[in-house]
């Protein structure tokens, strides 16, 4: 139970290393300052910007941020995870919006992360294949101007939704339906 100097001088060798998950599929941090390409910092799958949204290097929560229209602006990429494989996440800073909004989708699918239409509460439209599976939704709004880091993970059996790291929604689903 000793801490040395020679542990510390280990530390140090990593000191303000960005380390990554090595099970991340891709991770886009928005903060370039030009272009038609979000990198993806695990490297393979860069998102190409549609429309025309705004490059901000100084406007993000952390660092700079990609400022969306909310009407013709997306990213897309060529990832796709479909949700009947198993368990998955997804996470992202947000700011502002307005109810209807979609945050994440597949094409030709549902929409992973959205802002409820009527009232603006996160919310996910993947479920299950079955009669009985539904949405689910949180009673958090999240269209009030501030910054806010929402999400969903799925660990094979429950779905729960995040603001703020915080769970503000969940519910059992023995599987969700796929989509490519």
């Amino acid at each position: 139970g000793m801490v040395d100097a020679n542990d510390l001088a280990a530390l140090m060798e990593y000191w303000q290393w960005r380390l990554y998950d090595p099970t991340l599929l891709a991770h886009w941090e928005l903060d370039e300052d030009t272009g038609t390409a979000a990198s993806d910092r695990m490297g393979g799958h860069d998102a190409a910007l549609v429309g025309e949204p705004l490059w901000q290097p100084e406007g993000g929560r952390i660092g700079g941020a990609l400022r969306l229209d909310g009407r013709d602006d997306a990213l897309t990429t060529d990832v796709a995870v479909n949700p009947h494989d198993g368990p998955f996440s997804v996470f992202a800073w947000v700011q502002g919006g307005a109810p209807g909004q979609v945050l994440f989708s597949q094409q030709a699918g549902v929409n992973w992360l959205m802002l409820d239409a009527v009232t603006g509460v996160l919310m996910t439209e993947l479920r299950g294949a079955g009669r009985v599976s539904s949405t689910l939704s949180s009673a958090t709004v999240i269209a009030d101007g501030n910054w806010h880091r929402v999400g969903l993970a799925y660990d094979g059996a429950n779905r729960t939704l995040y603001v703020d790291d915080l769970p503000v929604a969940m519910d059992s689903q023995a599987g969700l339906a796929g989509s490519s």
